[in-house]
């Protein structure tokens, strides 16, 4: 996996100069001149972990929870004091953990937010299917939240056995939802599963739709070496006509596809945090994405408060990208949403696509991966996958070695990539 990561990162970035961190960082960010910013804040606190779950996470108590969102409103007005006025945002997401276990405090933080930045596309939440009920759902919006997004994982009781997740109770759940609107209203799975087949993950959707989701994300699993699941993963042919079969399903009944894995009966329906051109992440393990750098904070919740309670950001580890780095990735986050504007790419870098990368999208063309239309270049449903197949390389070789070190160290040195 690592050789074929390597060899692609050195064509594109016609460098054998590895993706280079370093426990570094720039107190002062220049985000001020950013367009199409996004903005994330981490919770990560649970009742209870899952073991396939890679994000980071610790078990909830009260005492902790409210120092860590202390502690996060200080990072949120540390950096957001860096502008002169308020800065506009597209949006707000809350990941985690499990964000509504902070639900009587997100007001506050989205407060804190709001003295800094004007917010332009909504608020989103994740949200653990036990926490859709009504007060819960009443509190987020009375602080504001546009978007829910539910980790469903699978209605289906033998893949809630595969993962360690208890039943859900559908008919509160839809009821929930309908007492307490929200502009979208996403529910998450995982697809990919040992003996899942495609009329298991439609009956998913299905069953998605049917109940309050306006939006289904369709997650593929992915088996991190850092976790201690021991789901086996999904062969690739199999993955492959799985994926394709979901896809066309999904096209077929009119859904709007906004991403590789996710699709809407409501082209309103949006719920991404990835993306955006530029982004600032608040938090453990929050990442930054600027023009010129990529940075993300320490996993440890300890030293994260202790770092901002010293008044400095709590990065772990920095990249400063060359100007190749930066355009591999801005592409490969871009092309997530299946398409990618000339237009686009020419206004964040000042130089046209073709110029620099030429070659290969013809290749890509070639290949039948894209097609191209008014200088927008859109994935085909074989693009897709294997856009997929790589995302899954590129999980493997380079995230879960950067996240299984930052697990176990809060300032690691230096990881090479």
């Amino acid at each position: 996996m690592s050789t074929i990561t390597n060899l692609t990162r050195m064509w594109l970035t016609r460098s054998t100069k590895p993706f280079i961190f370093k426990n570094e960082y720039d107190q002062q960010l220049s985000f001020s001149c950013c367009d199409n910013l996004g903005l994330y804040v981490h919770i990560p606190f649970c009742k209870n972990i899952c073991n396939f779950c890679p994000y980071c996470k610790v078990r909830y108590s009260k005492e902790l929870c409210d120092r860590y969102i202390d502690t996060l409103i200080r990072e949120i007005h540390l950096v957001g004091s860096q502008h002169s006025g308020k800065k506009t945002a597209t949006s707000l997401y809350f990941g985690g953990g499990t964000p509504a276990l902070a639900a009587e405090r997100l007001g506050e933080i989205i407060d804190a937010i709001k003295e800094h930045f004007i917010i332009t596309e909504g608020i989103g939440v994740e949200l653990h299917p036990d926490n859709v009920v009504p007060s819960v759902l009443h509190s987020l919006k009375d602080a504001g939240v546009t978007k829910i997004s539910i980790g469903i994982q699978s209605f289906r009781k033998k893949f809630q056995n595969i993962l360690g997740r208890t039943g859900i109770d559908v008919s509160a759940l839809k009821s929930a939802l309908s007492e307490v609107p929200f502009e979208t209203v996403s529910m998450d799975f995982i697809f990919a599963l040992p003996t899942q087949t495609y009329e298991d993950l439609k009956a998913d959707i299905e069953a998605a739709f049917q109940n309050g989701a306006n939006h289904v994300a369709i997650y593929p699993f992915i088996d991190f070496t850092f976790t201690s699941s021991t789901v086996t993963a999904m062969p690739k042919k199999e993955k492959h006509a799985l994926l394709d079969a979901i896809t066309a399903y999904c096209l077929d009944k009119g859904y709007t596809r906004s991403s590789i894995w996710t699709f809407s009966s409501d082209k309103q329906a949006k719920y991404s945090s990835m993306t955006r051109d530029n982004f600032l992440g608040f938090g453990c393990s929050a990442t930054t994405l600027l023009k010129d750098q990529f940075k993300i904070n320490t996993f440890s919740v300890e030293e994260y408060c202790k770092r901002v309670d010293e008044g400095k950001l709590p990065t772990s580890l920095t990249i400063r990208f060359s100007l190749r780095q930066r355009m591999v990735y801005y592409l490969f986050w871009t092309a997530y949403s299946t398409k990618v504007n000339t237009k686009d790419f020419e206004k964040f870098f000042g130089v046209p696509l073709k110029k620099v990368y030429g070659i290969e999208l013809k290749i890509a063309k070639l290949l039948g991966f894209i097609v191209e239309e008014n200088g927008v270049y859109s994935m085909t449903l074989k693009g897709a996958f294997y856009y997929h197949y790589y995302e899954n390389f590129y999980t493997l070789a380079y995230i879960d070695k950067m996240w299984g070190i930052m697990k176990k160290e809060a300032f690691p040195q230096m990881i090479e990539l």
